[in-house]
């Protein structure tokens, strides 16, 4: 007769910590994930995109102000025992649910939007792991960049809880996708 199978605990956060600096860690689904810090590529468009909505939308500048937006914040999402730890390149939560940011080292508000910029070792896991977490946590709108592709693909919660997709578009195209609908985006400006 065979061995039973072997139960794996569930990553804990002191395993997270004990991941070397260098890496970006995550736990999903009980499973810890590390991922080398992002390619110069990946961060450049996080860090573009994140400069053209930082002024309209955090300081009010030249749009409506009212939001938090965050560089690769560290979510803590879920009730009960099993909790998942993201990592996206950058989220945003309006004001009115997240006035203050917290002392802690992660946050436990799901943002209102995230936007993931996918790399060929990343893509799957946020399509198939990731944005199912993100709309069980009622996070409103998720943005897949892919600076190879160089596409923008953005997706709404829908009533049902799945993924509406709203808009792809890509190269040089002007945009005004949601919840940032409020100023016309230049897709030209994040690609390198």
């Amino acid at each position: 007769m065979g061995q039973p199978a072997e139960k794996h605990r569930p990553a804990t956060y002191d395993d997270l910590l004990r991941v070397p600096s260098h890496l970006v860690a995550e736990i999903i689904g009980g499973e810890l994930r590390t991922m080398p810090r992002p390619a110069p590529r990946h961060a450049r468009v996080s860090s573009d995109l994140g400069g053209e909505l930082y002024a309209p939308f955090r300081r009010g500048v030249g749009g409506p102000g009212g939001w938090q937006i965050l560089d690769e914040p560290e979510l803590h999402l879920g009730t009960g025992g099993l909790v998942d730890i993201l990592v996206p390149d950058l989220a945003g939560w309006r004001l009115e649910r997240l006035p203050e940011l917290p002392d802690t080292a992660f946050i436990a508000v799901a943002p209102d939007w995230v936007c993931e910029v996918l790399s060929p070792s990343t893509a799957a896991d946020d399509r198939a792991d990731k944005m199912p977490i993100y709309a069980r946590e009622g996070v409103r709108h998720v943005w897949l960049l892919d600076p190879i592709a160089r596409t923008l693909e953005v997706f709404a919660l829908g009533a049902d809880q799945r993924w509406v997709l709203l808009l792809v578009d890509k190269g040089a195209a002007r945009v005004r996708a949601e919840p940032f609908e409020a100023i016309e985006l230049d897709l030209a400006v994040l690609w390198p």
